[in-house]
């Protein structure tokens, strides 16, 4: 009798643990990158392509891009916008200071790009907790941009 009480006592030890390690278990789960919540690299890709096809036809800023090498920009851009999401991907490009030095961004042209760049993130239907955490993300860099 005295074996089984213990082996009764010894079971009900373990479900308790059991029971509360399981119960821990959600919060201690890590939450998702937002390079995963956005979808990957694949994802992030064909935003960009959107993007840089939106900006291209947008007549208030495409005169910035009119010398740039697009298939460059694209895979660049793509490189940043992982790394910057938590992705595995790094970016190699310039800074960005020195990469938009002597253009004269303007901060109404730094908000078209900006409201380029949501169209297409609304068009993807990117849940609103991740485009403002992406542009949250994205938006520190206006500094370096903005020039004038």
């Amino acid at each position: 009798m005295q074996w089984n009480r213990r082996l009764a006592c010894g079971l009900l030890s373990v479900v308790a643990l059991v029971g509360c390690a399981t119960m821990e278990e959600p919060k201690m789960m890590k939450e998702k990158s937002l390079y995963d919540r956005l979808g990957g690299k694949a994802s992030i890709t064909a935003v960009v392509d959107d993007f840089v096809a939106r900006v291209a036809v947008d007549r208030r800023i495409n005169r910035f891009f009119a010398t740039t090498d697009i298939p460059s920009f694209k895979a660049k851009l793509v490189d940043q916008i992982c790394e910057a999401s938590g992705g595995p991907c790094k970016y190699t490009g310039r800074d960005m200071k020195t990469l938009h030095a002597g253009m004269g961004v303007s901060d109404g042209d730094f908000t078209a790009l900006v409201e380029d760049l949501v169209a297409t993130l609304d068009k993807f239907k990117v849940p609103e907790k991740e485009k403002t955490e992406l542009l949250g993300v994205l938006g520190p860099m206006r500094k370096d941009i903005v020039t004038r």
